[in-house]
């Protein structure tokens, strides 16, 4: 940060072609988030908020920046943003509900403090993670791009945040897209207690735009007129030359990262100097030097602030304390969608393999909805790895199926951007593996973000899956575990062409985040006769694939084929329950199964601890524990990293060990 001198104890104001009217409206914009603040301080100690994180000092920005775009242009905030808020014109009482966990806040007492968004004000807030909502302004920007809306997003980040690698990423793909963001740094010279020193090695921001391929701009970000009227420029012409600008406000947290951390860190001589910069005192000595602002004027703004602040803390602390309704709470982690199945219109099919039967639904689901993109890396004139979108490039054009960088974070979080601002997207992970780099966007931003504030996720995720071609540890893993314990997605994996099909477009149909998981290994192994035209199988319906007595397996994917195989081999009577949908799956079919045979077996090819089938044999235990005849046993790969030497992978995969228990089963 650059530290304050004498030098720099003044800030100097030029109205340029501002009215009187609208350096008016600037101040009243900065009194009102001020004045909260000072309430909300007030509160804290009283005990009756449990949290403040201050931008004391630092309101400038938020006002500058919230005035200079127009109403209906997306912002995202961070939480010393209070002014944002305000700016839009967020009714107080329910800001201040937010605030205090109440039902008619935004989160309905979900999450606390500025996690909101609200569509209608063209807010999309943040979570705790920091960086995230970078890769958000980049989809939003997109769709803007894309719909030819001429409009321009604006994101915030603080300096500490730039550390996180979603911040580069956020950078990277707005720069090589050319995407109309306004990314907006508040350089306030610490992250919490840790100084810039500490985090990155270079002075300013506007040294790092150029290694993009971005504009930067430097503004003093206490001075209200200097960000507004920057921002202002930006704006109008990002608006006709979309592209990123990175724009560096430099400023000063007066108040701790949240109020109990205090600010002893802070050198006491700093905090006097910045103190004589503060962006209220300041502009309101110019405007009453101008002679725009005058006594009697001062008093009756900040008196219809308080006033106002006042009555709408009223209306938030009468309002009850949430009663918890447990209906509502689990209708709630998904966004309502009821599915129609759809049948194929015609009778003609045609012999398709797996990968032949995602690429056909893919390619149709692409004519059905218009407002799909693909994203995924080589998936443009490459095809993808696995060419399962050979020739949609000239099929659909380059900004439908879109090839990215090497992000996964960054593309996740514009496919959610993406359907903040009315697309659906399709993400390919170029192999499962690769969705740990971008794990924190599905769990935290894709799962809960419906739950939180009512928004939905239409974003599938393709995921290439699965051992069985010697490819090592980290092109083979099994990870659907990592995702069934998160409440929010919904996990597909198919086993048969059909179904690849069927449950990709029911899939890209539900406005709800899903993973959809395809085992390599069925790519151009497996082929049948299905549909040419376009249908739907039914999500959350597992499907009896084969029937008999002495035993049920319940499985999904790969497994299905081990398990049919098997029973073919050892001409076994059983169940072979097909899951197909792991989240939310069928319990009605999983029961109906155990009492047929009252003997199960759970297969999946996943490692055995953790994995999906130790949830459903202790649901089978708990809830059908009347009907079994034997103890109920599951099966899957070694508990060790999928290794690389083929008989190292045979030993690794549950098959043998799968054929022994059976056998044990059966003789209990």
């Amino acid at each position: 940060m650059e530290p304050a001198t004498s030098s720099t104890t003044q800030l100097t104001f030029d109205r340029k072609d501002l009215s009187d009217e609208q350096l008016l409206t600037l101040y009243k914009s900065l009194i009102l988030p001020r004045r909260i603040e000072e309430k909300m301080l007030i509160l804290l100690r009283q005990g009756r908020i449990s949290k403040w994180f201050s931008g004391w000092g630092q309101e400038a920005i938020s006002i500058g920046a919230v005035n200079a775009l127009q109403e209906d242009e997306f912002i995202l905030p961070m939480h010393r943003n209070l002014g944002i808020f305000t700016g839009r014109n967020i009714p107080l009482e329910r800001l201040f509900a937010q605030f205090q966990g109440k039902k008619s806040g935004f989160t309905k007492g979900r999450d606390r403090s500025f996690h909101f968004g609200s569509i209608e004000h063209h807010i999309v807030g943040m979570i705790s993670h920091l960086g995230p909502q970078l890769a958000l302004a980049d989809g939003i920007a997109l769709a803007n791009k894309l719909s030819d809306e001429k409009k321009v997003c604006l994101v915030f980040s603080g300096d500490g945040a730039s550390s996180e690698g979603d911040f580069h990423e956020g950078l990277n793909v707005a720069a090589v897209w050319k995407l109309p963001v306004i990314f907006v740094i508040e350089h306030n010279g610490y992250g919490l207690s840790t100084p810039n020193e500490e985090q990155f090695a270079f002075k300013n921001f506007t040294d790092k735009g150029p290694g993009y391929g971005m504009e930067t701009v430097k503004v003093q970000g206490n001075n209200v007129l200097d960000v507004f009227q920057t921002i202002s420029s930006l704006a109008q012409d990002i608006r006709k030359n979309p592209r990123p600008v990175l724009v560096e406000a430099i400023t000063f947290r007066m108040r701790g990262h949240e109020e109990a951390s205090g600010t002893k860190y802070v050198p006491k001589d700093l905090m006097e100097e910045w103190s004589k910069l503060d962006p209220i005192d300041n502009f309101e000595a110019y405007l009453e030097d101008i002679g725009v602002l005058d006594a009697e004027t001062k008093e009756k703004i900040n008196q219809e602030a308080k006033v106002a602040i006042q009555d709408a803390l009223e209306i938030a602390f009468n309002e009850e304390p949430i009663s918890p309704n447990l209906e509502e709470e689990l209708k709630d982690i998904y966004f309502p969608f009821d599915q129609e199945v759809i049948q194929a219109k015609s009778s003609k099919s045609t012999e398709k393999r797996f990968v032949d039967a995602i690429s056909d639904g893919l390619s149709q689901s692409m004519e059905k909805f218009p407002n799909l993109i693909l994203m995924g890396q080589d998936i443009g004139e490459y095809g993808g790895v696995f060419k399962i979108t050979d020739g949609f490039k000239n099929q659909f054009g380059g900004e439908r199926v879109r090839n990215t960088p090497l992000c996964e974070s960054a593309i996740l979080g514009a496919g959610l951007g993406l359907s903040i601002n009315g697309y659906k997207a399709m993400v390919e992970m170029q192999f499962a593996d690769f969705v740990s780099v971008g794990f924190n966007q599905i769990v935290n931003n894709l799962a809960k973000i419906h739950y939180r504030w009512g928004q939905k996720a239409d974003v599938v995720v393709r995921m290439p899956t699965g051992a069985g071609m010697a490819a090592g540890p980290f092109h083979s893993q099994s990870n659907e575990a990592w995702f069934f314990h998160t409440p929010g997605l919904k996990i597909v994996y198919p086993s048969n062409p059909y179904d690849a099909k069927g449950l990709l477009n029911a899939a890209i149909e539900d406005p709800n985040p899903y993973l959809f998981f395809e085992h390599k290994g069925l790519y151009r192994s497996i082929s049948e006769e299905i549909p040419d035209d376009y249908y739907t199988v039914e999500i959350g319906k597992a499907k009896l694939v084969q029937e008999g007595d002495q035993a049920s397996i319940i499985t999904y994917g790969m497994g299905v084929l081990w398990a049919k195989q098997l029973a073919e081999e050892l001409s076994l009577s059983v169940d072979i329950v097909d899951l197909r949908t792991l989240l939310p799956w069928d319990k009605e079919a999983v029961e109906k199964t155990v009492k047929k045979t009252g003997k199960v077996i759970f297969l999946q090819e996943d490692c055995l601890t953790g994995g999906i089938g130790a949830e459903i044999c202790a649901w089978i235990s708990e809830h059908c524990f009347k009907y079994l005849d034997a103890p109920v046993m599951r099966e899957g790969s070694l508990d060790t990293p999928v290794p690389f030497a083929p008989n190292l992978e045979k030993q690794f995969l549950p098959i043998t060990r799968f054929k022994e228990k059976i056998l044990t089963l059966l003789d209990y």
